[in-house]
């Protein structure tokens, strides 16, 4: 299976990478990942059109074709109370997250089509702020929800072609970010939130086999025909998705309730 992972320097899409040695993995971020991570490697901005253009090229020319797009790159930006933020840091935050998200997709999207014997797979991550409001973190909750909304208008829109588009929340993972929230302090990141890193970084986060499970489901075929759906890989069991998707179409996906 060949598979492009972005964000392979660190965190998610660093432990991602790992789990699929067995598999052809090409691993984008813009730092060199650990020397001893296996896998083919190119250094690419992915806010950067003109360079991730360039990457497809080049992987167009080596491999041909690709079996899944797992992206995992994303930054936290900015950080504390949405009107005391610097509107153009608060800006770049959203852009950078949204922007890397539609460029991986539009200059990969072709290599996912040249071949027709199988349905191939894309998953995104949401975050923190995706699924409700999160105080200090305005811009990252901002540009998350709107990757799911991308995913969920993706599938619609490749309703004829053999791809399924998900988006995964991976819940309170120890990464990078966590403890940039530590040493933000909870002037900058709020009080709750502050605590709650904390106590994650001392005590350990949520399950990443959890995570790497539901990776793992969603880029096999035993997942064909699950698409645009907002899954909580903590919380949500497998076999309740599957069962759900069947009866109802907008089940696990970002809706307005009316009672």
């Amino acid at each position: 299976m060949k598979i492009l992972i972005t964000g392979v320097s660190s965190g998610i899409g660093l432990s991602l990478a790992g789990l699929f040695q067995e598999e052809e993995v090409w691993g984008l971020a813009r730092r060199q990942p650990p020397e001893d991570l296996r896998c083919r490697f190119t250094p690419c901005d992915l806010c950067q059109w003109t360079d991730v253009e360039r990457v497809a090229q080049e992987l167009k020319k080596t491999w041909g074709r690709l079996d899944a797009i797992i992206h995992c790159a994303g930054v936290q930006g900015a950080v504390g109370k949405a009107m005391e933020l610097d509107p153009q840091a608060w800006a770049h935050t959203v852009r950078s997250n949204i922007e890397g998200a539609y460029f991986a997709l539009r200059a990969f999207f072709p290599l996912l089509l040249q071949d027709n014997s199988k349905r191939h797979k894309v998953i995104l991550f949401s975050g923190g702020g995706a699924s409700r409001p999160r105080a200090f973190f305005s811009a990252y909750g901002c540009a998350k929800t709107a990757l799911v909304r991308l995913v969920e208008t993706l599938a619609v829109e490749w309703t004829d072609l053999a791809i399924d588009i998900n988006i995964v929340a991976p819940g309170a993972i120890n990464t990078a970010m966590t403890r940039d929230i530590v040493e933000l302090g909870p002037q900058r990141a709020g009080e709750e939130e502050y605590r709650r890193a904390r106590a994650q970084l001392e005590h350990g986060g949520d399950s990443l086999a959890k995570l790497h499970e539901w990776v793992r489901f969603l880029i096999s075929k035993d997942s064909d025909g699950i698409t645009g759906r907002f899954i909580s890989a903590q919380w949500d069991a497998r076999e309740t998705v599957i069962r759900a998707v069947l009866d109802h179409a907008e089940a696990y996906t970002l809706r307005r309730l009316v009672s």
